[in-house]
C-alpha cells in the first residue's frame, strides 16, 4: 500500500507540472544522459589503435613515411610489426594508405601478370617475371606454416642451350624467419614443397637457411642426417619417458616435490639380414644319372737274351724273353639329384633400438618427512623411496639386464633451485600504476557526471518542479507593488493571487500562450521579495519614500 500511495503521489505531481514542465524535464534528462554517455565513450577509448599488424620492415617504413607526410602522428610497437595511430585518425589513415597502395607486400605472386602487357616484352623479361611469380607464390605458402613469420625464395631455373652437352639442374634457396631461431622442424617440409612445385628439381637442390645465418637443410648434410636423426630421437625418447614418470609421481608427491632427468642411448644403425633355410626332411628325387664303364687290355713284350752265342755268326742263340699282361677295368657312377624346400628371409631394420636408460629422480625430503594431513604415523623415508623406485621402474620400462640405471635420492630442495619458479604476485602500487590511465578516465567521468547533475540537472529540476510558497514577506511585497502600480495613471489593475492587485499589462505578459519557458523560469528565480522591493524602489523612488514614511507614522501612532 505504501508503494502504491507513493506511485499515486508521484503521478499526481507529474500531472500537476503540466506539459511544458514535463517536456523540459525530459529534454534536460536526455541532455545529461547523452553528455555522460559521450564523455564516457570518448574517455574510455584507447589512446592509440592498431592500424595494421604483422608487417615487415619495408612496409612499416613505407607506412611511416606516408603518415608523416600527411601529418598523422603514429607509433610502432616493440616488435616493429604493427603501426599504431590515434583512435580519431584511424579511418583517415587507412583511406590514405589505401590510395597509395599500402601496405604492399614484397611477396608478389601471379598478380604480376595483371599489370603486364605482352606486346613489346622480350622472352627474357617474360622468363624473369615467371620466376618472380613462382618465388612470390612459394613465399606466401611457406609463410602460412606454423612458426614462420617471413620467407624469401630464390629460384634458379636451368638455361637450356642448344650447344650445351651437360644440362643444368634447377636449384633454389629459401630464407625464413621463425619465432624461435633454433627451430629447424619445418626445413625438410620446405625443401619438399619447393622441389615438388618446380619441374625437374630434386630435394637435394634446395637449401634452407634462417635469418641468423644458420643452414637448416642442404644437400651436404647427408653425413650429418643420421646424427641429427639420432639426436632428435633421443630427445623424443627422453621427453616421453620423463612425462610418463611425471604423470605417475604427481598424484603421489604433488607438483614441485620432485625432479626427473632421463638419458637414453639408442641404436639407429640400418641393418639388413638375408637368411636362407633348407629342410632336409622334405627331400624328393628330381633326377638319377648312372654311368657304367668296362675296359680290357693285353700287353706282350719280347726281348732277346744278351749272351755270347748271339755274337757268333751262324750260331743259334738262346730263345727270346718277354712279358705278357692282361687288364680288365669296370666303373659304375650313379648321381641322384634331390629337390629340397628352402626359405629365404630378408630383414631390414631402419628404426631404432633402445640400448639402455639412465634415470635420476630427486625427491623433496621435507615432503617425505611431513606429517600426513589425515593424521597417523609418518611413513619412513626409506620405504617411500623404495615405493618411488618401483613406480619409476614400472612407468619407464626399466630393464636391469639391458643395463639400465635408476637412482632415487631424497634431498632438501634449495630456494630457487627449480627450473620454473612461481612468479610472485604484483604489488598493489604496481597494479595502480599500470591502471593509472583507466582510473583517471573513470574519475574524470564521475566528476563530469557529478558536475552535470549538481549544476545542471538539480537547479533545472528544482526550478521546474518547485512551486512558490506565499509567505508574509511575499504578501507584503506584492501589496506594496500593487499599491505603487495602482497609483500610476493609465495602468489598470486586476485581481491577482491572494487578493492582490496585479497590473493588467503584467498579467497579459504572463499569459502561458505568449510567455517563453526560459523567461518564465528566470522570472520565477529572480522574483524574490528582496528583488521585488528593489525593482519597486528603482521604478519610483518618490512613491517608495512616501509609502515608507506612511508606514513609519502608522507604527509611531500604534
Amino acid at each position: 500500500m505504501i508503494g502504491r500511495q507513493q506511485l499515486e503521489a508521484l503521478w499526481n505531481n507529474l500531472r500537476d507540472l503540466g506539459a511544458r514542465r514535463l517536456i523540459a524535464l525530459g529534454v534536460i534528462g536526455l541532455t545529461v544522459v547523452a553528455a555522460i554517455g559521450l564523455g564516457a565513450f570518448y574517455l574510455s577509448q584507447p589512446e592509440r589503435e592498431t592500424l595494421y599488424a604483422n608487417l615487415n620492415r619495408e612496409d612499416v617504413n613505407r607506412i611511416g613515411g606516408a603518415l608523416k607526410d600527411a601529418g598523422i602522428s603514429f607509433d610502432v610497437n616493440a616488435d616493429g610489426t604493427a603501426v599504431l595511430v590515434a583512435h580519431s585518425d584511424t579511418a583517415r589513415a587507412r583511406m590514405l594508405l589505401a590510395v597509395k597502395g599500402l601496405p604492399q607486400s614484397t611477396n608478389t605472386g601471379y598478380e604480376l601478370f595483371n599489370d603486364m602487357r605482352s606486346f613489346g616484352l622480350t622472352s627474357f623479361m617474360q622468363e624473369v617475371t615467371r620466376v618472380r611469380a613462382l618465388e612470390g607464390e612459394l613465399a606466401r605458402t611457406i609463410q602460412t606454416m606454423k612458426g614462420i613469420k617471413a620467407a624469401r625464395v630464390h629460384i634458379v631455373l636451368p638455361d637450356r642451350g642448344s650447344f650445351r652437352r651437360d644440362q643444368q639442374t634447377a636449384s633454389a634457396s629459401v630464407v625464413i624467419r621463425t619465432e624461435n631461431a633454433e627451430d629447424a622442424s619445418t626445413a625438410q617440409a620446405i625443401r619438399h614443397l619447393v622441389a615438388s612445385a618446380i619441374p625437374g628439381m630434386k630435394t637435394d637442390s634446395v637449401t634452407v637457411l634462417n635469418t641468423e645465418g644458420a643452414v637448416l637443410g642442404s644437400s651436404q648434410d647427408g653425413a650429418n642426417a643420421a646424427a641429427g636423426k639420432k639426436a632428435t630421437l633421443q630427445q623424443q625418447v627422453n621427453r616421453e619417458t620423463e612425462e610418463k614418470i611425471r604423470r605417475t609421481l604427481t598424484p603421489y608427491l604433488g607438483i614441485g616435490n620432485f625432479e626427473v632427468s632421463v638419458s637414453s642411448r639408442l641404436d639407429t644403425n640400418r641393418v639388413t639380414t638375408n637368411e636362407t633355410t633348407f629342410d632336409p626332411a622334405s627331400k624328393s628325387e628330381r633326377s638319377v644319372r648312372v654311368v657304367k664303364e668296362t675296359g680290357q687290355s693285353q700287353n706282350r713284350t719280347k726281348q732277346p737274351a744278351a749272351t755270347v752265342q748271339q755274337n757268333i755268326p751262324n750260331a743259334q742263340g738262346a730263345d727270346d724273353t718277354g712279358t705278357d699282361s692282361n687288364e680288365n677295368n669296370q666303373r659304375r657312377e650313379e648321381l641322384t639329384n634331390f629337390e629340397l624346400s628352402s626359405r629365404t628371409v630378408q630383414t631390414v631394420r631402419d628404426a631404432y633400438a633402445l640400448e639402455n636408460l639412465s634415470i635420476a629422480v630427486l625427491l623433496n625430503k621435507d615432503r617425505l618427512t611431513a606429517t600426513p594431513p589425515q593424521g597417523g604415523e609418518a611413513i619412513p623415508v626409506e620405504q617411500q623411496i623404495y615405493e618411488v623406485e618401483q613406480l619409476v621402474a614400472s612407468a619407464s620400462g626399466y630393464d636391469k639386464e639391458r643395463g639400465d640405471k635408476l637412482k632415487v635420492a631424497a634431498v632438501a630442495f634449495a630456494d630457487g633451485g627449480r627450473a620454473l619458479d612461481p612468479i610472485p604476485p604484483l604489488a598493489w602500487t604496481e597494479l595502480l600504476l599500470r591502471q593509472a590511465g583507466t582510473l583517471i578516465n573513470a574519475v574524470t567521468i564521475l566528476i563530469v557526471a557529478g558536475l552535470l547533475i549538481w549544476f545542471g540537472l538539480r537547479p533545472a529540476v528544482r526550478a521546474i518542479v518547485a512551486r512558490p510558497q506565499v509567505t508574509d514577506d511575499t504578501e507584503e511585497a506584492e501589496a506594496i507593488e500593487a499599491a505603487m502600480l495602482a497609483a500610476q495613471p493609465g495602468v489598470p489593475a486586476v485581481a491577482g493571487p491572494a487578493g492582490t492587485l496585479v497590473p493588467h499589462a503584467e498579467h497579459e505578459t504572463g499569459d502561458p500562450a505568449n510567455a517563453n519557458l526560459i523567461e518564465d523560469l528566470t522570472s520565477r528565480i529572480n522574483r524574490s521579495p528582496q528583488k521585488r522591493l528593489e525593482q519597486i524602489v528603482e521604478f519610483d523612488e518618490e512613491q517608495a519614500a512616501a509609502i515608507l514614511r506612511q508606514c513609519l507614522h502608522q507604527e509611531a501612532r500604534a
